[in-house]
């Protein structure tokens, strides 16, 4: 099996390479600007049709004529954006993404070799055309075939993400027989069908009144002045530090329940519907706004939609498998006799039967009727713990209580 990977690492950089990354980096984002900007009117043109890639390439020397500059960033540089560009309205198209939008001077610059550049593990470097060597701080191996290398500004700090690609064998993972279910939630990250949880890390939540206080600084500072790109700075090295710790947290924990199951199960959550704001229309205003805001701000703050990515791809690469179950009725489920009423969960925490008078955590039973569910539709797991290609449909979870009851 074919598989790409991505490893990404900080870079050693000095003045001159910073510049020239700059550099770079603005001749992308001008050459993009630029296509997008032509591709838009010809938009508005009913007579006239979109240009196609190669039409857009085939204008890139006449700009370099015109813009002397350009040729000072190497021409797959220039390429690779108006490709990126080409991605971008086909995505649109496909009602996938939004419309492409305009690049601004200020914030992450980011810019793509798709070929040109060599690694040199051994001493930790890696050659940019027209940069030359640069150092990284190599942390780990980069196995596989380099395919193309991103270079990106975080925070003032220049970072390298090098995709490789190798064959390896389709791998069995050695504990495919042990299923776990998992139930998110705000109290506890995720509550596992056995019994133990993981607290949420909440690193906003931590730096929230910081973020505050120094965004409070910057209100009070004239817009785009010396003192007002510093503050600016200053917030944005907070933000940066709140994803990083809580990609940390996300990436740690997700390994080590990958290394542990094989199986696990987990809602089909549409955390994008979730954090909806509630506020409404002038006509319809919503009901309970502020609460139903701090609810969002808590999801979106531990990063569920990111969790389960990881667990995805994680899993799939030590071939277990991730399954998704329809969340409905799981919290009112009874885990035991299968007996389905809201009346069975009347407070968050505790969960009481009322046919067979099973008491437990809500969350542990919530979890072990995700495992249930997951178990009968598992796609790939079976008892004997071999691999199943034969697709069968996730049970409705109210058919499989009525079943559980009778």
């Amino acid at each position: 099996m074919r598989v790409k990977q991505g490893f990404k690492f900080r870079l050693k950089t000095n003045s001159v390479q910073e510049q020239a990354f700059r550099r770079t980096a603005g001749c992308a984002r001008f050459v993009w600007n630029r296509a997008l900007d032509l591709q838009k009117a010809r938009l508005a043109d009913k007579n006239a049709k979109m240009l196609s890639l190669t039409k857009l390439t085939n204008l890139l020397p006449g700009w370099k004529s015109e813009f002397s500059w350009l040729k000072e960033a190497p021409s797959q540089v220039l390429q690779q954006s108006l490709r990126d560009l080409d991605r971008a309205f086909q995505n649109f198209f496909k009602r996938s993404a939004k419309f492409p939008r305009f690049k601004k001077r200020r914030g992450n610059s980011s810019f793509r070799y798709p070929q040109g550049c060599r690694l040199d593990q051994e001493h930790s470097r890696i050659f940019l055309p027209k940069v030359g060597w640069v150092r990284y701080f190599n942390s780990r191996a980069i196995p596989g075939v380099v395919k193309n290398v991103t270079v990106s500004e975080i925070c003032g700090k220049w970072y390298i993400s090098v995709q490789t690609e190798r064959e390896v064998d389709i791998p069995i993972h050695p504990k495919i027989k042990e299923c776990v279910g998992l139930d998110m939630g705000i109290s506890r990250f995720c509550t596992c069908s056995d019994g133990t949880y993981v607290l949420p890390l909440n690193s906003f939540k931590r730096l929230e009144k910081k973020l505050a206080r120094e965004q409070r600084k910057l209100a009070k500072k004239t817009k785009f002045s010396a003192n007002w790109k510093k503050q600016k700075a200053r917030i944005t090295r907070l933000h940066h530090r709140i994803a990083c710790c809580r990609k940390d947290f996300l990436h740690k924990l997700s390994t080590d329940l990958a290394d542990r199951y094989g199986t696990i199960c987990v809602e089909d959550l549409s955390v994008k519907n979730m954090t909806k704001s509630a506020s409404g229309t002038v006509e319809n205003p919503g009901r309970n706004v502020r609460a139903k805001s701090g609810l969002n701000r808590s999801i979106l703050d531990q990063g569920w939609s990111t969790f389960l990515d990881m667990l995805s791809y994680k899993l799939e690469m030590r071939g277990g498998s991730l399954i998704r179950v329809p969340a409905q009725y799981t919290s009112q489920t009874c885990s035991v006799c299968g007996y389905c009423d809201p009346e069975n969960r009347k407070s968050q925490a505790k969960f009481a039967c009322k046919i067979c008078g099973h008491e437990d955590n809500a969350d542990v039973n919530a979890a072990r009727n995700i495992c249930t569910l997951g178990l009968e539709g598992n796609l790939r797991y079976l008892r004997d713990g071999t691999v199943s290609q034969k697709q069968e449909p996730v049970p409705d979870p109210r058919q499989l209580a009525r079943s559980l009851s009778v």
